[in-house]
């Protein structure tokens, strides 16, 4: 037995030392030591070995495995050693070149225009709602006292997946959720995309943002209303911005106006990007038609509400004097890295 147990020994060894891969010393491992192994068969056929031989069998199977191991380890180490140092070799770092800028990404300003906008309202105690992009035309139109045949459908080009599923062309669907829910008092913005059928150009785009807002309580005036979007628009624009409201019509609104600000350009006197008239539309509101309640399951003898709407890129257009919205949606670098 001693005899096999150093053959075994003789021819590992020869194997281990021949080696020239990392790779090739896991296969002698498992030929001399794994579960099929030349040593495990040995100790196999300890059955037929006398039983007052099989504790001096039994130590010299195990005196061979370490001595096997033991160089296959020091084997392994050399072979990791040669990989370092050829690895160092090639990934010489030059300490004396100068470092390489790390290029940083930075929010988009259509996305630094929202914070600010949520951050304002946020402070006013609403409460931002997302919604689904997809919706049905009953929350997309008829909920909105926007009914089969009504002209103001044709006034925006919609995306229709099926005669009763669109792209939503505006973010008031989520209006419409949020009362269906009946948890009151509501004050709420819900910012988000929006798609409607026009040709890209300047200040078009089929792809945009819209920021809804809405307020529902007992009491609400037009009034109220106005002191808030007055207080939004000092906030955004500065503490000397003036606004005017002038009378308008949107079917889920009434009464219903369109908000301007005073020009923070030349302060209202007139100037190029007011196109010297001193004011600037900015957004469309107005007290939710009672219509519109009835319909969410509201009652409009004892809520009233008002509600309003600006174009998110409207907004980072103004704010940042951008005279192109195409620029937001074109990824040029150039333009991005200034804000």
């Amino acid at each position: 037995m001693k005899e096999k147990l150093d053959q075994i020994l003789d021819r590992a060894l020869s194997e281990i030392n021949s080696s020239e891969q990392l790779d090739k010393l896991n296969d002698i491992k498992t030929a001399f030591l794994g579960k099929k192994g030349e040593l495990t068969a040995v100790l196999k056929g300890m059955k037929d070995v006398a039983p007052e031989d099989r504790p001096k069998v039994g130590q010299m199977v195990n005196e061979t495995r370490e001595k096997i191991e033991s160089v296959l380890e020091k084997k392994k180490t050399e072979f990791e050693r040669k990989i370092l140092e050829e690895k160092m070799k090639n990934e010489v770092i030059d300490v004396t070149l100068p470092g390489k800028k790390m290029g940083r990404g930075h929010r988009h300003p259509n996305t630094i225009a929202l914070e600010e906008v949520e951050k304002i309202f946020i402070g006013m105690g609403y409460e931002v709602v997302d919604g689904p992009e997809i919706e049905y035309d009953y929350y997309n139109f008829e909920a909105l006292n926007i009914p089969e045949g009504h002209p103001a459908k044709d006034e925006q080009d919609t995306f229709y997946i099926n005669d009763k599923i669109l792209l939503r062309t505006q973010t008031s669907s989520v209006q419409v959720h949020v009362m269906e829910e009946g948890k009151l008092p509501i004050r709420m913005i819900s910012p988000g995309r929006v798609f409607r059928s026009d040709d890209v150009d300047a200040t078009h785009s089929p792809s945009f943002h819209q920021i809804e807002g809405m307020v529902i309580d007992k009491g609400i005036t037009f009034a109220d209303l106005k002191g808030t979007l007055d207080l939004f628009a000092k906030k955004l624009f500065g503490e000397d911005t003036k606004t005017k409201f002038r009378p308008h019509h949107f079917p889920f609104t009434e009464p219903s106006a369109e908000m301007d600000v005073s020009c923070f350009k030349c302060g209202g006197k007139g100037c190029r990007f007011c196109k010297g008239e001193g004011w600037i539309e900015i957004l469309g509101c107005g007290m939710v038609h009672p219509h519109v309640l009835e319909m969410s399951g509201l009652n409009p003898d004892e809520y009233t509400g008002f509600a309003f709407g600006v174009g998110l890129e409207r907004i980072a257009l103004l704010k940042y004097e951008i005279d192109d919205m195409r620029l937001l949606y074109e990824n040029d670098m150039r333009f991005l890295e200034q804000f």
